[in-house]
Order: C-alpha cells, then sequence, then structure tokens
C-alpha cells in the first residue's frame, strides 16, 4: 500500500477493489493504459507494489501507463489477473 496513505482495514482494501473493477467494467472505451492506472491508484498502489504483485517490470507499468507502449496480451493478462478479470475476445 501506497506509504503516503494511512494504513487501511481488509474489509476496505477488498470493498477498494471491488470499486475499481466495477468501474473499469464499467469503460470499456479505456485502454489498458487507463485502466492500469485506475486499477493501481484506485486500489492505493505505488508503480513498484504493483509491479511486484503482477510480476511486472516498473518500467513495462510505466510505460503501459503514460501510453508509450500497449502491451501484450500476456501483460494484459497479468494486470487483470490481479484482480480477477480474465482478457477475452468476442464477435461485434
Amino acid at each position: 500500500m501506497d506509504k503516503r496513505f494511512n494504513p487501511i482495514p481488509i474489509q476496505e482494501q477488498v470493498h477498494l477493489r471491488k470499486q475499481a473493477v466495477e468501474e473499469v467494467l464499467a469503460h470499456p472505451e479505456w485502454n489498458l493504459g487507463e485502466a492500469t492506472r485506475h486499477l493501481r491508484t484506485t486500489m492505493r498502489l505505488t508503480i513498484k507494489e504493483m509491479a511486484k504483485v503482477t510480476g511486472l517490470s516498473e518500467r513495462t507499468l510505466r510505460d503501459i501507463e503514460s501510453g508509450r507502449s500497449s502491451g501484450t496480451i500476456a501483460t494484459a493478462e497479468k494486470l487483470l489477473g490481479l484482480v480477477g478479470l480474465r482478457l477475452s475476445i468476442s464477435r461485434k
């Protein structure tokens, strides 16, 4: 958890995670960078903390959030897997 914030109880952490997922699902127009930044900031994680729990490098996360990289399918799976989501493809 980001050290700029006071620690919060587990129940509130779970609530924040659910809230972040609902908001990402409500905005299918967001690209991976926007969704990643929203998940990370809503859950009060630093880039370093998010990198640790997803297994991605800090540089990769920074590049995705800033729009310098669109990431790979494997990267998207790791980021979405953090909150229990899966990447899928569907027909329009």
